[in-house]
């Protein structure tokens, strides 16, 4: 397996609208994530991701882009954002930018000129088409509700967003668009920053004709702009002519993506991507109507998920490692236990992503172990997404109690309220009001408080990534899971040449028992981290775990 920095590099996602405002207007910035790179170096990782700061009129929070090379004023200026990246630098943390170019905003001159005639030259930088029968040109549902077209009475046609009507769809058949989509990018890498995140990337090519979707009214029609025809291809170019150039970091959003077709966009001799956000465990709580049709997640679904990625990417491509981000609930409140075992499952958790084999995504507030909140009215939310949703479901007749019940699960404004600095007013976030509130449980987590604790997320989260950089096992070693079939434990090793490391999770608040396969056979073990006190002499063959433990232990193969 070929090693790589980016391999080895912890990332931290900063949603920089909600993590530290510094001139007092309730919104976070630029000079916001100056004044905290300190904690972040403290923390111990090696890159931070941002979260769009382009400019944008923020229809969808930033994801719909004005203007690609210039800073959203609320953020800040371009000298702001190379006061960032030199201080980062100079901290020794990189800078991973948001790159979103399957659509931009519908106030971006490309988007101006294209509406203003059939005959622009930038009209094929979008994607128009005739109605059809007085209606769309198609039958595809928008990710945001509602019809995936908007009709532009100006030249009497549609045009394609599979987001907000505010975020058009970028034609990537073109390739004068490309060219300019090539030339911007090489822009910002010549400017220093490290890599991309590369949102929603696999819905760039979509089939030809654009076909209805089965079914009858507005349907999904994912099949038809997911992984698309051209999706390689494309990919392969942006890799030659731009990314081959510089030594960074690439991942791919790529919704709706197979194990296999990861090997494809992340193979070492494909020349794409270095990784993939998929997003097969964040659905595991899904019912059959989608994000907001809630079940309940069970831990041999996870268990068999996080395993099929392990070892189908093995030796292939490369995994991202996350439970949540900005788009996500948080994982505490999702997959742990917020209330009684807050601290434990938080620790639980961390554990069992950090000791896999992949680059691992840390985001804000995660390592305090922030929680889900639950506003009780849609007017304290800001997100497009669950706004669009309560009002199409309200108008369908359901009951505002059940709605706002998905909400609280899985709504995005969940990842969004300001990072918790202290326990002071708004929570340490800055002196204006905040743009999205703040999560009452602030007074207890938050920053200051952890970082005085040495029994602290915040100190535990530190030791993770310490261990990552002393063991190199924990980065290239082979992922065998272990005890399957058990309810409650989530158990694997690492090994790598004569080493191992054995994970025990314990994913609930019962005391199951943990014995040791009989096929385990090691010397010298050594406890590397655990989220209670451990007794060194215990028999490691047979432990009973307390609620939500986790235990790392090292040894030597024999």
């Amino acid at each position: 397996m070929k090693r790589a920095w980016w391999k080895e590099a912890v990332v931290y996602q900063i949603y920089p609208r909600s993590f530290k405002d510094s001139n007092g207007d309730g919104i976070g910035d630029l000079s916001g994530i100056i004044s905290r790179l300190d904690y972040l170096k403290e923390l111990g990782i090696d890159v931070i991701w941002l979260s769009p700061v382009y400019k944008s009129p923020n229809d969808d929070n930033g994801y719909d882009i004005s203007d690609y090379q210039d800073i959203m004023d609320e953020f800040g200026t371009l000298e702001d954002f190379n006061q960032l990246l030199a201080e980062a630098h100079k901290q020794g943390i990189k800078i991973m930018m948001d790159l979103v170019v399957n659509h931009t905003s519908d106030e971006h001159p490309w988007f101006v000129e294209s509406r203003s005639s059939k005959d622009n030259p930038k009209r094929d930088y979008y994607i128009w088409r005739h109605g059809q029968n007085g209606k769309e040109p198609n039958n595809w549902v928008s990710c945001f509700s509602g019809p995936a077209w908007e009709y532009d009475a100006h030249t009497d046609e549609y045009y394609l967003h599979i987001f907000s009507k505010k975020q058009p769809d970028l034609n990537w058949e073109n390739p004068q668009l490309r060219k300019e989509i090539y030339d911007m990018m090489r822009w910002w890498l010549d400017k220093g920053i490290d890599g991309f995140r590369m949102d929603v990337i696999n819905f760039i090519s979509k089939v030809e004709g654009l076909p209805d979707a089965p079914g009858e009214g507005y349907q999904w029609g994912g099949q038809f702009f997911m992984n698309g025809p051209r999706i390689h291809e494309f990919l392969q170019e942006m890799n030659r002519e731009v990314l081959s150039s510089y030594d960074l970091i690439t991942v791919g959003e790529m919704p709706g993506v197979s194990p296999e077709q990861a090997v494809l966009y992340t193979g070492e001799d494909r020349q794409e991507l270095h990784m993939v956000f998929q997003f097969e465990h964040m659905d595991l709580d899904s019912g059959n109507g989608g994000k907001w049709d809630i079940k309940p997640w069970s831990l041999h679904d996870f268990k068999q998920t996080m395993t099929k990625w392990q070892v189908s990417l093995s030796g292939k491509g490369w995994n991202s490692l996350y439970l949540n981000n900005h788009d996500q609930p948080r994982m505490v409140s999702r997959f742990g236990n917020d209330g009684e075992f807050h601290k434990e499952s938080a620790k639980m958790l961390a554990t069992c992503l950090h000791m896999m084999q992949g680059t691992p995504y840390i985001y804000q507030g995660e390592e305090l172990g922030m929680t889900n909140v639950a506003f009780s009215t849609i007017d304290d939310y800001r997100d497009i997404e669950t706004i669009n949703m309560f009002r199409e479901r309200i108008q369908q007749g359901e009951e505002t109690e059940h709605v706002m019940h998905s909400i609280h699960a899985k709504g995005r404004d969940n990842a969004r309220t300001p990072m918790q600095w202290d326990d002071t007013e708004n929570a340490g976030f800055g002196k204006g009001t905040p743009w999205l509130p703040v999560n009452p449980n602030y007074v207890s987590i938050n920053a200051r408080q952890q970082w005085s604790d040495p029994d602290s997320i915040f100190h535990y989260y530190q030791r993770l990534i310490q261990l990552r950089k002393q063991y190199e096992l924990i980065v290239y070693g082979s992922y065998e899971l272990i005890l399957a079939d058990h309810p409650e434990i989530y158990a694997y090793t690492r090994k790598w040449k004569n080493e191992q490391i054995l994970v025990i999770l314990n994913f609930f608040a019962g005391t199951p028992v943990f014995e040791m396969p009989q096929d385990i056979r090691f010397a010298q073990p050594k406890l590397l981290i655990s989220n209670y006190s451990v007794d060194q002499n215990e028999n490691i063959r047979n432990i009973s775990l307390r609620p939500y433990e986790a235990r790392v232990y090292h040894f030597i193969i024999s």
